[in-house]
């Protein structure tokens, strides 16, 4: 808001400068502001004098004092200007200014923070995508958060954002876990028979075991998985049907919706594999491996480091090859940026997916990768270790059941997604100031309160009128309002960089300081007082703070409850 006037002062003051001779620019770029981390600094700043010395073959800090003499301030909107250290330009605004703002908020309302900064970009969001080979598990969930939340973002910043979930349905894991059915299946049946190590190992498969069963009865009991295709594909689809669709309902109950579920066996189906290999033959970009009978692709000439191999000696595809055909398809359908998730342990991945798109002409550029490291789930101080194999694994069901839903989708996207998460269980559920998610709900419940309480008293919410600005006359309720209207551009940030983590980070600030601006003065400067100039002055800062707060928790895919309870001790000491 005031951070896109403060850059349009300038920039219409450059251009004076520059129409007018006092500047000489080979090239005119766009002046950026930023918030300077001191409050002495102004509410804005800008290097861009100290960029342009060269160019212009003036000192920064004449340059400087040159744009400041060109601004234009008709509206009278700014305080002052100043130049500073060696050539910075600060920017203050007059309190008037930011208050005045507070009406776009109320007027917004739900839209507030919106912008079309992504110009409507089509962007094809890929997450998850854990192999349909057993149930979520924390980790998939913390990936799946971030996406989701990414996805809420980028949509809110102006981009056409579909969500994918890809699904390996093809290859040995799935063989094995048709296996894994099939011998439940006979154990069920009383075969006496060892139990495969190779096999997976959780208690769902003999629960899947069961309802197979109860479909099939005794006919496959001399099946043989093995030697016979159509038999052992009967076990395949069933095991493979009743993981995803358990796949499917466990994200839905976790609020997170796919526009695309995309079969990796359809890349076979529809020749899309094949077709890539064909066009990469006939670009010359393989080659046959003379010491392994490989073939290999020269994704080295691309930016990797070393050739891939793309078809093994047996004839038969790699996954790359796979993967390639997948993301090349999704250009094909006229996506202009592609953004995977990835774990951690993919990185290694990346350079060659990048070369492998290079190779066949699309921008690598567009192709992003976000890397999720891992959550370390703690209980009673002691890691909760995890092995699909071995069916250790903690169920991300199981997590959102025992925490709740808001709580764990907080937890999983407050801190970088490529740092180390440790998600503590005991936190996560308690009902107390301590734990992020009820301290910020709480924030969003203790203004709907103030605000029930002014309605049945017969006070409404009001629009911004100039008296307004003499009311607020307390240093916290201009913080706040800096603090309500730096959301849009917040959000943007967010959406440009790929980086949703801020909003949780953004939340917590802003709930912290209107819990300490709510505590310091509830007996002495009260919201709802007896002075109606003060009444309906705060009345609107805190009802647009309520609507940054739902605004930014739903974005995050949490509720923003109107009716929470502290004891009393807590509310006394609350923050």
């Amino acid at each position: 808001m005031l951070e896109r006037i403060a850059a349009s002062l300038l920039n219409d003051s450059l251009a004076r400068a520059v129409g007018s001779g006092e500047i000489a620019l080979s090239d005119h770029p766009e002046i950026v502001m930023e918030r300077p981390k001191s409050e002495a600094h102004g509410d804005f700043a800008t290097g861009i004098c100290m960029t342009l010395a060269r160019d212009a073959r003036r000192p920064p800090r004449k340059l400087a004092e040159l744009l400041i003499a060109n601004i234009e301030d008709p509206e009278q909107i700014l305080e002052r200007a100043e130049v500073a250290g060696p050539g910075f330009i600060n920017l203050t605004f007059r309190r008037e200014a930011w208050f005045a703002r507070l009406q776009e908020v109320r007027e917004r309302g739900a839209t507030f923070g919106q912008t079309n900064a992504g110009g409507n970009q089509r962007v094809l969001l890929e997450f998850v995508s854990a192999n349909p080979t057993g149930p979520l598990h924390v980790g998939h969930g913390r990936g799946a958060v971030v996406g989701d939340v990414l996805g809420n973002v980028l949509a809110a910043a102006g981009f056409d954002v579909t969500r994918e979930y890809y699904i390996n349905d093809i290859g040995k894991q799935m063989r094995h876990l048709g296996a894994s059915l099939y011998h439940r299946y006979r154990e069920l049946l009383g075969i006496d028979e060892p139990y495969p190590p190779d096999c997976y190992q959780g208690d769902y498969i003999l629960d899947i075991a069961k309802d197979f069963l109860a479909r099939h009865g005794e006919t496959l009991r001399d099946a043989d998985y093995e030697g016979d295709e159509a038999a052992g594909k009967v076990f395949r689809d069933f095991i493979h049907r009743a993981i995803q669709d358990d796949i499917h309902d466990d994200l839905r109950e976790f609020g997170i919706e796919f526009d695309n579920w995309f079969a990796e066996s359809s890349l076979y189906d529809d020749e899309l594999v094949y077709g890539l290999l064909d066009e990469l033959e006939r670009k010359g970009h393989i080659y046959t491996d003379e010491q392994t009978g490989a073939r290999k692709f020269r994704t080295s000439g691309f930016g990797d480091d070393e050739d891939r191999v793309i078809i093994r000696d047996n004839g038969v595809p790699t996954y790359f090859a796979s993967d390639v055909a997948y993301h090349a398809n999704k250009f094909a359908r006229g996506f202009d940026v592609l953004i995977d998730i990835w774990g951690a342990d993919h990185h290694g991945y990346i350079p060659r997916m990048r070369a492998g798109l290079g190779a066949l002409g699309h921008p690598q550029e567009a192709f992003e990768v976000l890397l999720i490291q891992f959550v370390n789930l703690v209980r009673d101080g002691v890691p909760v270790s995890m092995s699909t194999r071995k069916g250790t694994f903690v169920d991300l069901r199981k997590v959102r059941e025992e925490v709740g839903k808001d709580a764990a989708r907080l937890f999983f996207i407050m801190r970088r997604p490529d740092s180390q998460l440790d998600f503590d269980l005991e936190l996560a559920k308690r009902a107390s100031m301590d734990n992020p998610v009820y301290y910020v709900q709480y924030g969003h419940a203790r203004i709907c309160s103030i605000l029930r309480k002014a309605e049945e008293a017969g006070y409404a919410v009001e629009d911004y009128h100039a008296e307004m600005c003499a009311a607020l006359e307390l240093p916290e309720e201009l913080e706040l309002t800096r603090k309500i209207l730096a959301y849009p551009g917040l959000l943007e940030s967010c959406a440009l960089n790929r980086e949703p983590h801020h909003i949780v980070f953004y939340l917590q600030d802003l709930v912290k300081t209107f819990h300490g601006y709510y505590t310091r003065h509830k007996h002495t400067a009260k919201i709802v007082s007896g002075d109606p100039s003060k009444r309906q002055a705060r009345l609107l800062l805190v009802d647009c703070l309520r609507i940054v707060l739902r605004n930014a928790l739903a974005l995050l895919g949490v509720s923003a409850p109107e009716r929470m309870y502290l004891n009393e001790a807590e509310e006394e000491s609350a923050p």
